[in-house]
């Protein structure tokens, strides 16, 4: 039968604050009891015939706290809404993103199943008067108030299954104190069953006031000095205590291939009723317990004798310790187990109390701890066992101390027992997780590391949490951890990234919040749309992207099919990836231009491979064509042969000279009268260039000089959109008509006119010759990009910074996202992932998965939300009588157990 994984879990308890805080006191057997003063006492419990007020309670800290923002709930809805629910809504998304889950991603159905304690916030603080009743009474089953809604237990599981968007089944499960395994034990049918494909399962039990007192009684099910002494000859009685549990769910196959940490294994879990088999309602009973514990062990199909450790429910009641050992043995003898004391026994009811329904699945969260560390955590409070046990002829022992769990000829194994009054009895058999495959080491040596949160002050939370586990050990996985945060976390509107080579430099960049690497964005938009600008001749550099063309399959597989093509007029790669001596071909018009388009062209597709679709671009000269290309006007192989032959009928003219020179286009055109010079392009709107013969561009350079005009050589080797070029417009007119065009089906902005290209210019073999010989309307292409009411984010794609500076000197400019793909110098690889980050950053959709391509990468434990909890509270009516004397007791305000004269028949 197919297991069931335990991929994530989060809870709140006593003294922790969270499952790593909870792990620690476990292991280092911390009892998580709170005694109270006098001045800390909330509620008395008045002594009356003999009994004596114990102080003592396991408390929940924070639990009148919620963040409403994050879970868009209005604050005075928090106000009325039991804290139950809203501590549990805030552990189930807590868990999903330990599993490494945004619900908002995952394509399956996720669902939810769990229980909650009697609301006694509703009964001690809301119901302050007979007209909250009758108004509470009287709005029942009619449209659903904030104060019914929020407090009744029917909407537990519904309302995180709405506010996370989980679309799988979604119940409130009931069972007293055996609730929350029980609710494992019906998410596992379910995921079984496939009604659902991941499962959230737990339970909350928070009772107020919190800081309370209780009356003890010889013979009840409460402690006699608030300790619990699980199957010590002293147990007296156990601690009642607040907590919160919840667990992620997963069929085990389905977690292996989707790289999910495996915490623990869920091998089988059984759920029963005592009948009425038993000496009365509340009482438990050998036989069903005794049963429930064979079931779970037959469906997990394991020798009982194979399982070394069993969570105990351990009330450490005289009557109820008892009757679960003899269940136990009872259950382990008929599945063939002979030997004696080879098993461990131990009750997390020692270190914090009954949680009564959280009880059950904070056993399973301590149980698969301890599988996945390989220590059984010690119980505490014994030193003698309960003469009523006989362990000595039993197969357990109680375990006094952290015991390492070694390795034996089959994998660890432990049971869970959760046992509630009424008689419904649940198991659960677990197993260690499997050993999983390793994480493939990535090609990629940087790594892209992303944050985001929905204030400034929780995303810088969230940061320096991320620096803290960065550092901490056990040491994690570089790519696992980028891959967590990328796929297992929702995207805010604030958000952070870093590329770093490792989780050290990560740390250290973070924590420094190093500005030139760490790259912060307050308030992204949504769906951002990219355009992308495609430089022209003069961007190109011998070795441009060759990290890229190393470390990215997808950069490296254009680049030579674009090669394979280019093969009847040169080697692409050895122009661009020369060997030595070959460096300086790149330079020359006829390699230059076929070189910058494959370049240009296979960068789009990586970034297209990774998400960043262009919603329009803009190319500059020949950089037109791979917007023409990636539009559909030409195919790729037309493409290549028109912008090879381009280059070559250029190469074959007469050199020339092209000068970029810092003046505005109608101060420059009086310049040029008897120059002899022409306006190749208008870059910006006070930088142009002038293109011409060699000699006349050498004494125009003078001219400006005189004038102390700014001006530069271009790294060219003609005079390109100028006269010297005419000769050639139409022979490749000819050549463009042999070419099938097509309309374009992503738009792009039209160099010659500096508009959106129209489908008639575009299918148009002229306005290919015309775009060779009239000059660049580069900086009103800009201009009507960002005219535009989609408010493009611009990202040059190319070999280096050409069109990026160019784009922001325009007025329209500011306050525009303008970004560039490589820098020069720079690692092409580890600026190719800043932009990424800093796209995302801005907005932009980037698919993670296509990013890890190949790679077989691991979900890992990360820091969670940094919840930002404000105190939502409606203070109870004063206590306190006319006389000053308490005017409430808990005599019966203690959750769902039996009044103190039942109790030493139930022992659950």
């Amino acid at each position: 039968m197919e297991s069931i994984a335990i991929i994530g879990m989060s809870g709140r308890f006593p003294g922790a604050g969270d499952v790593s805080a909870f792990w620690e006191n476990l292991k280092n057997g911390v009892e998580s009891i709170t005694r109270f003063t006098d001045a800390e006492l909330e509620l008395h419990a008045p002594a009356a015939d003999g009994q004596r007020e114990v102080r003592a309670r396991g408390v929940l800290d924070g639990s009148d706290g919620f963040d409403t923002a994050f879970f868009n709930v209005h604050a005075r809805d928090a106000e009325q809404m039991d804290p139950q629910q809203r501590v549990f809504l805030e552990c189930a998304w807590e868990a999903l993103e330990h599993a490494g889950y945004d619900p908002g991603k995952y394509p399956g159905l996720i669902g939810v199943w769990a229980g909650a304690s009697l609301n006694s916030y509703l009964l001690y603080n809301l119901c302050a008067d007979r007209d909250f009743i009758a108004r509470l009474v009287g709005d029942y089953q009619q449209s659903g108030p904030a104060d019914f809604l929020g407090n009744e237990k029917d909407f537990l599981a519904t309302r995180v299954s709405y506010k996370l968007n989980l679309r799988g089944p979604s119940m409130t499960v009931q069972t007293a104190c055996s609730t929350s395994l029980v609710a494992v034990a019906q998410a596992c049918n379910a995921l079984l069953g496939y009604q659902a494909d991941m499962a959230l399962a737990g339970g909350v039990s928070i009772s107020f006031p919190q800081r309370r007192a209780y009356a003890y009684q010889e013979g009840g099910m409460a402690s006699a000095d608030g300790h619990t002494r699980t199957f010590d000859a002293s147990a007296a009685g156990t601690v009642f205590s607040s907590g919160a549990g919840v667990v992620v769910l997963k069929r085990l196959s389905d977690a292996q291939a989707d790289g999910d940490h495996v915490i623990a294994v869920i091998k089988g879990a059984a759920v029963n009723n005592d009948g009425a088999g038993k000496v009365s309602y509340t009482a438990p009973s050998v036989g069903g317990q005794a049963e429930v514990i064979q079931m779970a062990q037959a469906l997990a199909d394991v020798p009982p004798e194979t399982i070394s450790y069993v969570e105990a429910h351990g009330t450490a009641t005289p009557l109820g310790d008892p009757i679960e050992l003899a269940g136990l043995t009872r259950a382990f003898r008929a599945g063939g187990a002979t030997g004696n004391q080879f098993c461990a026994l131990g009750s997390l009811k020692t270190n914090v109390g009954h949680l009564e329904t959280a009880s059950g699945v904070a056993a399973l969260i301590k149980t698969a701890l301890a599988l996945e560390h390989a220590v059984i955590p010690p119980s505490l409070h014994f030193s003698a066992p309960n003469p009523k046990l006989d362990l000595a002829k039993s197969p357990f022992y109680v375990n006094t101390r952290l015991l390492p769990w070694p390795a034996g000829d089959t994998p660890r194994r432990a049971g869970v027992s959760n046992f509630g009054v009424g008689g419904t009895n649940a198991h659960a058999v677990l197993e260690e997780p499997p050993a999983a495959a390793p994480s493939a080491p990535s090609a990629r040596e940087p790594k892209l590391f992303v944050l985001s949160a929905k204030t400034d002050t929780a995303l810088d939370a969230a940061t320096d949490n991320l620096v803290r586990r960065f550092r901490a050990k056990p040491i994690l996985d570089a790519a696992d951890a980028a891959w967590t945060l990328q796929v297992g976390r929702r995207a805010w509107p604030h958000r952070r990234i870093v590329v770093a080579r490792d989780l050290e430099d990560a740390a250290a960049a973070l924590a420094g919040r190093n500005a030139r690497r760490v790259f912060t964005r307050h308030e992204a938009r949504e769906a951002a749309p990219v355009a992308f600008l495609f430089p022209g001749q003069g961007s190109q550099a011998v070795n441009m992207g060759v990290e890229l063309y190393r470390g990215e399959p997808v950069f490296r597989a254009e680049i030579d099919h674009c090669a394979a093509i280019l093969r009847p007029w040169f080697d692409l790669r050895e122009v661009v990836y020369p060997t030595q001596g070959h460096e300086a071909r790149l330079d020359q018009t006829e390699f230059t231009q076929p070189a910058l388009f494959a370049f240009g062209y296979a960068l789009a597709r990586l970034w297209m491979s990774w998400g960043v679709l262009p919603a329009a671009m803009l190319g500059h000269s020949v950089g037109e064509y791979i917007a023409a290309c990636l539009a559909g006007v030409f195919t790729l192989e037309d493409a290549l042969r028109l912008v090879a032959e381009r280059a070559r009928l250029v190469q074959a003219q007469p050199t020339g000279a092209m000068l970029a020179v810092r003046l505005p286009e109608t101060e420059l055109l009086p310049l040029l009268a008897d120059a002899g010079l022409e306006i190749a392009a208008v870059n910006s709107p006070n930088l142009c260039v002038v293109s011409g013969p060699d000699a006349a561009i050498s004494a125009f350079e003078k001219q400006l000089d005189a004038r102390r005009v700014a001006a530069r050589r271009l790294k060219t080797s003609h005079a390109f959109h100028s006269a010297m070029v005419a000769p050639v417009v139409e022979p490749f007119a000819s050549l463009v008509r042999g070419a099938p065009l097509h309309a374009p089906t992503i738009p792009f902005v039209s160099n010659v006119t500096g508009h959106w290209i129209t489908d008639a210019e575009a299918t148009d073999p002229l306005y290919w010759a015309r775009h060779l010989r009239e000059p660049v309307r580069f900086a009103d292409g800009i201009g009507e990009l960002l005219r535009d009411e989609t408010n493009y984010l611009l990202l040059e794609v190319g070999p280096g910074q050409m069109l990026a500076p160019l784009a922001r000197q325009h007025p329209a400019a500011s306050g525009k996202t303008i970004l560039s793909s490589l820098q020069e110098n720079h690692d092409s690889v580890e600026t190719t992932l800043t932009t990424l980050g800093r796209l995302w950053s801005e907005g932009v959709a980037a698919d993670w998965n296509a990013l890890h391509t190949g790679e077989t990468r691991r979900r890992v434990a990360l820091p969670t939300y940094p919840f930002e909890r404000k105190r939502y509270w409606i203070e109870a009516p004063s206590n306190q009588g006319p006389d000053g004397s308490p005017s409430r007791s808990v005599n019966s305000l203690d959750s769902n157990f039996p009044s103190p004269n039942q109790s030493e028949k139930s022992g659950n």
